[in-house]
């Protein structure tokens, strides 16, 4: 199973809290371990939870973000959140992964996820986006650019060792993570893994026999011990005896 990384948003504003809270839950590689709403809090959590990445305002009362920072033996990765600008200096002296100024937008806010992605080599390179619609991407790192794909574009998912190669029409994208990674987020979005090396739209599905499956011309082999699966997703099981 994939392990996500986890978090904690530091900050005394509810408002900037709940911004962060929005942008995150649009992903599924990281999960928020816990909030704080100062310093000090942040320094008993810290001592008791496991964190990986943490969202840190340089203002609040009592303790300066700065200054927890300098507070701890092992801090985890740091994200600054602040509205002052004039701080920026100050922070990567202290080797914070970014800097974030408020309001915080997703953009920027997804600039900051793959530096800690790429920064700590975490197993993750998917995250999962929904726009408030019906419609819902993928975000996929290929090298050091993210790729925004509707998951109505997919048409197949294709395993090629580590990588994980995304098949659109208009695109191809090439991305060093495993398909186990993204069954589990496909399968629940019309998708079905029919081969080790395969997991396809259902949508897309243009024609099958007991041993293959088509997207137009291009056949997909079924594995045997995903058939019966297959089959029963399809809802026909006249092949399952074949």
């Amino acid at each position: 199973m994939e392990t996500k990384a986890k978090c904690l948003i530091v900050d005394d504003e509810p408002l900037a809290i709940e911004v962060l809270k929005s942008h995150l839950g649009k992903l599924k590689s990281i999960e928020i371990a816990g909030t704080a709403a100062d310093a000090i809090e942040a320094f008993d959590f810290l001592n008791n939870h496991r964190v990986d990445l943490m969202f840190l305002d340089i203002h609040m009362p009592e303790m300066k973000g700065t200054e927890l920072i300098k507070s701890l033996k092992n801090p985890p990765a740091v994200i600054l959140t602040t509205a002052h600008r004039q701080y920026a200096l100050e922070g990567y002296d202290l080797n914070v992964l970014d800097y974030l100024l408020k309001p915080v937008s997703f953009e920027r806010f997804m600039q900051a996820i793959e530096k800690f992605f790429t920064t700590f080599n975490h197993e993750s390179e998917v995250f999962l986006h929904n726009q408030g619609t019906n419609e819902e991407f993928l975000y996929l790192r290929e090298k050091n650019v993210i790729h925004k794909i509707p998951l109505s574009e997919i048409m197949y998912a294709e395993s090629m060792g580590d990588n994980l190669i995304i098949h659109t029409p208009e695109r191809v994208i090439n991305s060093r993570c495993t398909i186990t990674s993204i069954e589990t987020l496909l399968s629940e979005n019309g998708f079905i893994r029919i081969h080790r090396s395969f997991i396809v739209s259902i949508k897309r599905i243009t024609s099958f026999s007991p041993v293959s499956v088509f997207i137009g011309k291009k056949e997909f082999p079924i594995g045997i011990s995903y058939k019966k699966v297959v089959f029963n997703k399809l809802n026909y099981d006249g092949f399952l005896n074949k």
